[in-house]
């Protein structure tokens, strides 16, 4: 059953997680609207949850009928004040203070005063963005795991003025949305990033360092620690540029030279080598066949 106190959701942001998290919403019945900046960025969001959709509909996980209706239960609009009736906004937004800032302060000026917000991001205080607005008690993290539609994890992040409210009714949401919520403390990275980032970030030294090629490196940590995916191929999938941004979130955050990005990494992102997204970063997916 949906949750009471949130009937109406906005998700400001069509990419990919943006577009993932309105699609896990529209699943369960929720009514989303979904915002972005300019009008074919929510186009591209949309098509691409048809487009999740309908590999679940051939994999026999979502009937054509529950498509159809959860694609009715999603709205687009490049306009922020259509959010500010939602009783619930996710931010999902890139992964920058500054942008993430203006996003909120925007939201603030716009949304109801009940309304919860909570952001998406994967390493940057929650606690520091909600001073921004006028209501840090109703202000929290929901940082969902990519691909949204399937991943099961949310990590729920407590600011400092975080309300026992707010985080009942939030875990309460992610539970409805079939995910396991766990609930963590705002700190650089949260619980996830603060030791996956970490762990990658050492392969790029070991690669960078000659203690073995890429394929080697990855090969180690999926068949000797049982990774469903290596660390090199994982950090093309995440972005290079997002590995590097929280990687200098944790560095700034703790003043630990222990997460220092290493060189090969800024080299990478300076060079536009993103991983996935931009069709090269450790490995080459620009051939037909995919990765090489």
């Amino acid at each position: 059953m949906q949750n009471r106190k949130i009937q109406s959701l906005g998700v400001l942001g069509s990419g990919t997680m943006g577009s993932g998290i309105a699609q896990a919403f529209a699943q369960r019945g929720f009514q989303v609207r979904m915002t972005d900046v300019r009008q074919d960025l929510v186009d591209r969001g949309l098509e691409s949850i048809l487009r999740s959709m309908d590999r679940f509909v051939q994999k026999g996980n979502l009937t054509p009928e529950s498509r159809d209706a959860a694609l009715k239960n999603i709205s687009v609009s490049v306009s922020i004040g259509e959010l500010q009736n939602c009783d619930l906004v996710v931010e999902a937004v890139i992964e920058d203070f500054r942008a993430k800032a203006e996003v909120f302060e925007a939201l603030d000026r716009t949304c109801k005063a009940e309304t919860i917000f909570a952001s998406n991001t994967s390493s940057i205080s929650i606690t520091k963005l909600a001073s921004l607005t006028g209501r840090p008690g109703r202000f929290i993290g929901m940082h969902f795991m990519n691909p949204v539609p399937i991943m099961q994890l949310v990590e729920i992040i407590r600011g400092q003025e975080t309300s026992d409210e707010t985080c009942r009714t939030v875990l309460d949401v992610a539970r409805e949305l079939g995910k396991t919520p766990v609930e963590v403390q705002d700190y650089p990275g949260f619980v996830s990033n603060r030791i996956l980032l970490p762990m990658i970030n050492e392969a790029i030294f070991a690669l960078m360092e000659g203690v073995g090629s890429r394929e080697s490196i990855d090969t180690v940590m999926r068949l000797g620690m049982n990774h469903p995916m290596g660390p090199l191929a994982l950090a093309d999938f995440i972005g290079l540029d997002v590995c590097l941004n929280v990687l200098r979130v944790l560095h700034e955050g703790f003043g630990d030279p222990k997460y220092r990005p290493c060189a090969l990494l800024v080299r990478m992102v300076d060079a536009g080598l993103l991983g996935r997204k931009s069709g090269r970063g450790f490995y080459d997916y620009r051939s037909p066949e995919g990765k090489s």
